[in-house]
């Protein structure tokens, strides 16, 4: 199932945040990607009702399988873009700014081959 460029953000946000902070309530998505409340709690009810996250009574969010999956591949290819894009000489700000456009539009088999090519080249 294809979801929404802004969910993957959404789930993506949740994975680096959980990551930094261990747990993760719709206020730190709020403050991190600077939307405001009611956008978030929105996008947190449809996550929610289509199986990707859930909300304890404390409202802590966690990923549920298929939102972490997307997640976990959403923070990959932007890592990995973004890394990348900064070893051919991109300015650390745009490539992750680039990256995170990129993620989203890029194919899985132009990824896996830019992958490969990241490999032999030793990252360059």
């Amino acid at each position: 199932m294809k979801i929404q460029e802004s969910a993957e953000n959404y789930l993506e946000s949740i994975l680096m945040l959980k990551n930094s902070k261990g747990m993760v309530r719709s206020i730190d998505i709020v403050n991190v990607l600077e939307f405001s409340k009611p956008s978030v709690s929105v996008a947190m009810k449809n996550l929610r009702e289509n199986g990707y996250i859930e909300m304890d009574a404390d409202g802590y969010i966690t990923l549920l399988p298929p939102g972490q999956a997307i997640a976990e591949k959403m923070y990959e290819r932007h890592t990995t873009i973004s890394k990348w894009l900064e070893s051919i000489g991109v300015d650390p700000k745009t490539a992750v700014q680039d990256a995170c456009r990129m993620e989203h539009v890029i194919s899985e088999e132009t990824f896996d081959a830019m992958k490969r090519h990241i490999k032999t080249c030793g990252g360059k």
